[in-house]
């Protein structure tokens, strides 16, 4: 063999290697969750999810496709090499400036402080992986059912046990259409659906009720300052009941950010972290809104009211009980509030391979009020106040609460076993 022809080989071989960045810097998918989180219509809600995972799946397989360290989340681009950090920034722009084209102008400016005027070389290498996945991405869940012009209509029969509309406002169901939309990594909507909750005549129903009766009640002598604080962060409210505070979706992907930083995770990790959290939320958040429209129990309010119905001789009806925070307009059962933390929880336990992290959780609240701090020594401390918030709100019952934590944990350990495993 010549020496012209081993160099040709060498550089054969280099080119078609795998390119790891190893010294790749995770600043831009921070930059582009903290955009996402200031960005999503409404500061939140039900929908959050859906923002949150589709741009980060893009944004991990578009690192990946240059990394090449774990299996692709839904797409890989075999172009070779290139900027990781410029795949991930041009992914996150293309998806988010396709879900919320009112914010293009904010993205656009994020992509070019990111990458400067005009890409060259490595960089636009990148440019062109990142843009291949985002358009995937896009392409596959493009008829995932999510979106849909009204939530169709949903009624339960005038039983006991049944939902109806709740105080004040008796709104319609929303989210109705959960059921039959397309899951990010579920087989099926129903794939961890929650067992039946307790019969009416049950000991275990009656005692949950109670529960929430007593500490849930809009006045409650039960329910201490801090439980009331607690219900209300976690609602959104401010502390004090009047205004508004942090999201939720804000408060969990706040503390992936600092668990990243603080642990230096490179940006296929850093990345990989943020799927696997926000993946687990959305399939978690649509197992339990199914399982209420399967279901169909009604809230605590209507029960409390209507208890003398229920047949349960440790249950009493109180006609004019009302809640702590409002109710949403849909069933009980499952806790929504509780899967999303028991899911998101467990994703970055699994992620860290361990539950025990010192979190710090902030609200920023209206109008001029003080945040609010609080501190944790473990991932599921933060879930569980997170649950115990819709029990201390008046909302929901205990039962709802362990039915959705565990649909939670179920869902992020199949994501977890499944999807974007190390090579």
């Amino acid at each position: 063999m010549t020496r012209l022809t081993l160099l040709a080989i060498i550089f054969a071989v280099a080119l078609t290697a795998p390119t790891r960045a190893t010294t790749a810097d995770s600043t831009v998918l921070i930059q582009w969750n903290q955009t996402i989180q200031d960005t999503i219509p409404g500061g939140g809600g039900a929908g959050a999810p859906r923002f949150f995972a589709l741009a980060h799946i893009a944004m991990f397989d578009a690192v990946n496709s240059i990394e090449r360290e774990f299996d692709p989340y839904h797409v890989r681009v075999w172009l070779g090499f290139g900027s990781s950090e410029a795949a991930a920034a041009q992914a996150a722009h293309d998806v988010m400036v396709a879900l919320n084209p009112a914010a293009t102008a904010t993205y656009d400016a994020l992509l070019q402080q990111q990458l400067g005027k005009a890409p060259k070389g490595f960089q636009r290498l990148g440019v062109t992986v990142g843009a291949r996945v985002a358009a995937a991405v896009l392409a596959w869940r493009q008829n995932d059912g999510w979106i849909v012009p009204s939530f169709p209509a949903y009624a339960e029969p005038l039983l006991p046990g049944r939902w109806q509309p709740t105080p004040p406002a008796n709104a319609a169901a929303s989210f109705t259409h959960a059921g039959q939309a397309k899951p990010l990594a579920m087989v099926s909507s129903t794939h961890f659906l929650p067992a039946p909750p307790p019969i009416l005549t049950s000991a275990r129903y009656a005692t949950d009720l109670n529960e929430v009766k007593a500490i849930g009640k809009s006045d409650s002598v039960t329910r201490t300052p801090e439980q009331t604080a607690i219900a209300r962060l976690w609602a959104s409210i401010a502390a004090s009941g009047t205004g508004t505070a942090t999201h939720y979706s804000s408060i969990w992907n706040n503390i992936a950010r600092d668990v990243a930083r603080a642990r230096g995770l490179s940006l296929v990790e850093t990345a990989r972290l943020f799927v696997l959290m926000n993946v687990s939320i959305h399939d978690a958040l649509q197992t339990t809104l199914t399982s209420k429209f399967i279901y169909g129990v009604w809230r605590p309010v209507t029960a409390i009211r209507q208890a003398d119905t229920d047949l349960n001789p440790d249950t009493d009806a109180d006609a004019t009980w009302s809640t702590l925070i409002p109710t949403p307009p849909y069933p009980s059962y499952a806790g929504n509030m509780a899967t999303i933390g028991a899911s998101a929880a467990r994703a970055l336990g699994l992620a860290l391979r361990t539950n025990r992290v010192l979190v710090t959780t902030t609200w920023r609240q209206s109008a001029g009020q003080p945040d609010v701090v609080h501190h944790f020594t473990t991932l599921s401390d933060v879930a569980q106040e997170q649950a115990d918030s819709r029990v201390y709100g008046g909302i929901h019952y205990r039962f709802d609460n362990e039915a959705g934590q565990t649909a939670g944990r179920a869902v992020a350990e199949y994501v977890f076993a499944n999807f974007m495993r190390p090579k």
